[in-house]
């Protein structure tokens, strides 16, 4: 399967889509709340839409029109209650799959949103076992693994990172992919919002480590193949996940003591 990362603004995602296309691409993945912004303050809750809503159906329309599937981030109402969350749709322009953020980075999420409570959210596509998290949540390893146990084959991970934590981008996505032996696609913005200097930097890695495709600071689109037979031969050499002992680790299933 081709996957490409659109590292640039909402404004652009048809062109995105149509680039995407004509490289052979199966599925396009954008950036955290990439349809209104991430700091935007109280006006994240004006903005939140149902799933279904009309920007679901604007993604939709250039899903369809495109022949490409589209993941994106968005703010996500469900009641009285705003997540941040990512939704999937596919090439006919039907919705597929939908995460919301579970680990909240700071006041500018736990101000507005609703840390979501499903942990592992896949889907089949494109020949793998799709799962998603959201930016902040891949840094828990703990959580990664989690999709790997539970059969994820690449991890897309809508992102808003901001200067100063390019470890992220450059150091800790290549150690969650490797570690956990599988893809992630980590799509990231590149422009300044308010305070926050996002710093690109978007990232494809196999699960080899290797890295695929990396994106400089400014708007980019990625492309790189992603494979279940090169999935399988890393997992053959990398046997992290056979070699686990969890018996020798029951905290993890505990939680933290003081």
């Amino acid at each position: 399967m081709i996957i490409a990362v659109h590292q640039g603004p909402y404004s652009a995602l048809t062109e995105a889509g149509f680039k995407a296309a004509g490289s052979g691409a199966d599925l396009l993945i954008c950036a955290e709340m990439i349809t209104t912004g991430y700091n935007i303050g109280a006006a994240v809750h004006e903005r939140a839409e149902p799933a279904d809503g009309p920007t679901a159906e604007r993604v939709a329309k250039i899903a369809s029109g495109t022949g490409v599937a589209i993941a994106y981030g968005y703010p996500e109402r469900a009641g009285e209650k705003v997540f941040n969350s990512v939704q999937l749709i596919d090439a006919q322009g039907t919705r597929i799959a939908n995460y919301r953020k579970t680990h909240l980075f700071g006041e500018l999420d736990k101000n507005w949103f609703t840390p979501g409570d499903e942990a592992i959210v896949q889907t089949e596509f494109g020949g793998l076992t799709v799962g998603f998290l959201i930016c902040y949540d891949v840094e828990f390893p703990e959580l990664v693994r989690a999709h790997a146990l539970a059969g994820t084959e690449l991890l897309i991970v809508p992102t808003a990172l901001m200067s100063p934590y390019e470890l992220v981008a450059d150091t800790v996505v290549r150690s969650r992919a490797y570690e956990s032996q599988l893809y992630v696609a980590y799509a990231n913005r590149c422009d300044v919002e308010a305070e926050l200097d996002y710093c690109g930097r978007s990232t494809v890695v196999a699960p080899t480590g290797d890295v695929l495709a990396k994106a400089g600071g400014g708007e980019e689109l990625l492309v790189a193949t992603v494979d279940r037979d090169t999935l399988r031969h890393s997992r053959t050499e990398n046997t992290h996940l056979a070699d686990r002992r969890p018996e020798l680790y029951p905290l993890l299933n505990k939680g933290t003591t003081s």
